[in-house]
């Protein structure tokens, strides 16, 4: 019985590390779409602002 308990915990180890990993794939994915979403945003409010203003002459 004592030889299980360190494979089981092996195994629970692998399943909990494992997934922790993929949490982290995803938060990272998370940020970096919504780092390009907010610079895009930015970039649109820009060039409307520069076409209302800017486009008087």
């Amino acid at each position: 019985m004592k030889k299980y308990i360190p494979l089981s915990l092996i195994a629970l180890f692998c399943t909990v590390l494992s997934s922790c990993e993929l949490v982290e794939g995803i938060f990272k994915a998370g940020v970096w779409t919504g780092v390009i979403m907010i610079v895009v945003v930015i970039a649109l409010v820009i060039w409307l602002v520069s076409k209302v203003f800017g486009g008087r002459r």
